[in-house]
C-alpha cells in the first residue's frame, strides 16, 4: 500500500472515529417554571400566616456524555443547571423578603430507555449545589432584616422524554426536583428542606 493511500485510509478512519465519538455528547436548553409549595409560618397570630412562592420564568441548561449503551438502555453522565431570576414571595408579615433568585447545579447519572432511538424516555438522579440570593427589600417594600444569601446542598431527581426528528437536533420535555435547603425567609416555617420542581421544554443538540 502506498504512503498516499495509507494516509488517506488513516484520515478516513480518524474522521469516522471522530464522528462516532461526537455522537456521544449533547447539550440542551429548556424554558419552564420552578414550583415551590406554600409554607406555613409557625405560631403566627396574623392574617395570611403563610409564605407563598411565585413561579417566575425559569430555564435549564444541560451537558451530557454517553458513557455506555447496553441493549435498549443507555447510561449518560450529565450536568443539569437550572435558574430562576425572579421568585416572588407573598406573606402576611413584612419580615419575609419580597423575592429571591435561585440557582441549582447537580452532576447526575441519566438512564435512557430506547437509547439512540427517535423517542427515548429517561430518569435521572444526582446531587450538587444550590444558591438562593434574597432581595434586599421585604414584602410591602421595607428593608430585608435578614441575610441575603443561602448556600445549600441539593439532591436532584428527574424524568423526561427526548424526541429526535433529526440526526443532530431533538426536543426535550423534562421535570426535575431540586431538593434543597430553605432560603432565608426570616420566619420559622418548621422546614429545613424544600422541593423546587422544575418543568420545562426545549431543544437538544447532539455532537
Amino acid at each position: 500500500m502506498s504512503a498516499n493511500r495509507l494516509a488517506a485510509l488513516l484520515v478516513t478512519v480518524l474522521v469516522l472515529a471522530a464522528s462516532s465519538l461526537a455522537q456521544n455528547n449533547e447539550i440542551s436548553g429548556t424554558l419552564g417554571r420552578i414550583f415551590v409549595s406554600s409554607q406555613d409560618i409557625q405560631g403566627a397570630q396574623f392574617p395570611n400566616p403563610h409564605v407563598h412562592f411565585g413561579d417566575g420564568l425559569s430555564f435549564s441548561l444541560n451537558y451530557g456524555r454517553l458513557i455506555t449503551r447496553r441493549g435498549i438502555f443507555g447510561f449518560t453522565g450529565e450536568v443539569p443547571f437550572a435558574a430562576n431570576f425572579d421568585t416572588d414571595l407573598n406573606s402576611g408579615t413584612n419580615q419575609v423578603p419580597e423575592g429571591y433568585r435561585a440557582f441549582f447545579i447537580a452532576p447526575s447519572g441519566r438512564l435512557n430507555l430506547f437509547s439512540g432511538s427517535a423517542v427515548s424516555p429517561w430518569v435521572s438522579a444526582g446531587g450538587g449545589y444550590g444558591l438562593f440570593k434574597m432581595s434586599g427589600h421585604a414584602v410591602y417594600y421595607g428593608p430585608n432584616p435578614g441575610p441575603t444569601r443561602t448556600n445549600t446542598g441539593v439532591v436532584q431527581f428527574g424524568a423526561g422524554l427526548d424526541v429526535w426528528p433529526w440526526r443532530h437536533w431533538g426536543m426535550r420535555m423534562e421535570a426535575r426536583d431540586f431538593w434543597s435547603g430553605v432560603p432565608e425567609l426570616n420566619v420559622d416555617t418548621g422546614r429545613s428542606r424544600q422541593h423546587n420542581y422544575y418543568v420545562g421544554g426545549g431543544v437538544i443538540r447532539r455532537f
